[in-house]
């Protein structure tokens, strides 16, 4: 059987031929055969499959330790076992992965929205109906209290980092007609991944009424009568919450350049 030498050996696999060299030392892999008169490292071809299998588990993060162990004891089972719990765990980065796409993408389209904004402009627009992690608040929650709940809810759903969902408050239409502008009810958290519907709340699909406010928010009930002014005028029935969302909160430095997104679901008269 025709030996490679080490270089050509791990050039096959695209691997530096230290590698190889170490894996000898530690006796991860081994050469086929050792030259007694000047030491060099050969190894043949069929060779190629225990050592892909090696990189393959190196890839996925599977210590040296646990190599070796595998390597004592190789067979269909250990590797079937060993496998199946890397697959689980490179599942759960994937998904991890993903929803930091989704976070990602939802920040970007929140650039694009300020970079074109016209912050006096109230619009309809169509939304889908989408699920949202809600908790209770009242007039009295303080806004440490506020930042404890979304801290113990972000743990509570894994979220790697504070920042790793939207968040925003909800204020029913009922409280905004009769004048409560305080009267804020319900934290809202849009998770950058899908969960089951029970026990969250079910955001309307449908047309929306979308308007922005910036500047003092002691100001902000100014911008509601607006808003009820354009639907009046328009014959358009605003029901259920009215959800804020702050845009911009990691490029500004002062809640007064805060800009608000405010969305209320939109019906016929």
């Amino acid at each position: 059987m025709k030996h490679l030498t080490i270089g050509q050996f791990a050039a096959l696999h695209g691997i530096n031929k230290k590698t190889l060299m170490w894996y000898d030392q530690i006796g991860l892999f081994s050469p086929a055969c050792v030259d007694p008169q000047n030491g060099y490292r050969y190894y043949n071809y069929h060779q190629s499959a225990l050592l892909e299998t090696i990189l393959l588990l190196r890839e996925l993060d599977v210590s040296v330790g646990e190599i070796q162990e595998f390597m004592q004891g190789r067979c269909a089972v250990s590797l079937h076992d060993l496998l199946t719990g890397k697959i689980k765990e490179l599942d759960t980065k994937i998904d991890h992965l993903k929803a930091v796409r989704t976070t990602l993408c939802s920040h970007q389209q929140n650039m694009e929205t300020l970079l074109h904004m016209d912050l006096s402009r109230i619009a309809l627009v169509e939304k889908e109906e989408s699920c949202l992690v809600t908790v209770e608040i009242n007039e009295k929650t303080s806004y440490d209290q506020q930042v404890e709940i979304i801290t113990r809810e972000t743990r509570k759903y894994r979220l790697h980092r504070l920042h790793d969902a939207a968040y925003g408050t909800m204020i029913s239409v009922e409280s905004l007609r009769r004048g409560a502008y305080d009267a804020y009810s319900r934290l809202f958290i849009e998770l950058p991944f899908s969960l089951p519907q029970k026990g969250l709340h079910i955001r309307p699909g449908g047309r929306y009424l979308t308007a922005f406010y910036q500047g003092d928010f002691e100001k902000m009930p100014a911008r509601y009568e607006e808003i009820f002014a354009f639907a009046k005028a328009r014959g358009i029935s605003l029901h259920g919450y009215s959800y804020e969302k702050i845009l911009n909160e990691t490029v500004a430095d002062r809640m007064e350049d805060y800009i608000v997104q405010i969305e209320i679901p939109a019906g016929s008269p």
